[in-house]
């Protein structure tokens, strides 16, 4: 059903706790977030949505784990609670919105062999950093979707993600295709538009003291 642009309006927010029992493995966090590279990407696709991270349950220690990738970090993983909470930066509290949305991509397949590749794929790549020459590639991808021009293949990201680069090759390691238009890199904004993409919940984001 796709996420559309208004979904603030229609999701009022859910406390933590609330949320935190919805959330399945693979589960998509959609952020609509107020600082410099999130704004980048805001004006870069014209829409709200400016980051996109995936969510993983750990029953054996009772955690919600957020993987999501971040310009001066790569890829990190931090529990949903401090997700909620702080900004990769460490602001708080957070500057912004989030949505649980699901893909019912996963929900079509049989979920264990599928979830097992996709976590494999997304917890392989954390640790990853990026060098200033791959920021260098990552900022010219989002100015050329800006322009609606295409990336050359020497720009395309190979293990330098923004965000929702990140999160599309975890789909597509279970042979899930985030649609995009082939300008520049695949946005957050292309992930809440697909089609198969359904919003569950909006996460308060005060901030929280248990995790």
């Amino acid at each position: 059903m796709a996420v559309p642009d208004t979904v603030f309006k229609d999701f009022a927010p859910k406390p933590y706790a609330e949320v935190r029992k919805l959330v399945r493995d693979g589960d998509v966090l959609l952020c609509s977030v107020h600082e410099p590279m999130s704004r980048l990407i805001r004006w870069a696709t014209a829409s709200p949505w400016s980051h996109a991270a995936l969510a993983f349950r750990r029953p054996d220690i009772d955690r919600v784990i957020v993987l999501e990738c971040v310009e001066h970090l790569g890829v990190r993983a931090v529990p949903l609670s401090g997700f909620i909470t702080r900004t990769s930066r460490g602001v708080t509290p957070y500057p912004g919105r989030i949505l649980l949305a699901r893909h019912q991509g996963l929900a079509a397949k049989s979920r264990r062999q599928p979830l097992k590749r996709m976590a494999e794929f997304a917890f392989d790549r954390l640790g990853d950093r990026f060098s200033q020459a791959e920021m260098v590639k990552i900022a010219l991808r989002i100015a050329l979707g800006r322009f609606h021009l295409k990336t050359p293949p020497s720009l395309g990201p190979d293990d330098e993600f923004i965000c929702s680069e990140y999160v599309a090759r975890c789909f597509q390691a279970v042979g899930l295709k985030i649609p995009w238009d082939g300008y520049g890199f695949i946005a957050p904004a292309d992930i809440a538009r697909d089609p198969r993409l359904q919003p569950i919940a909006q996460i308060a984001t005060r901030p929280l003291a248990p995790r």
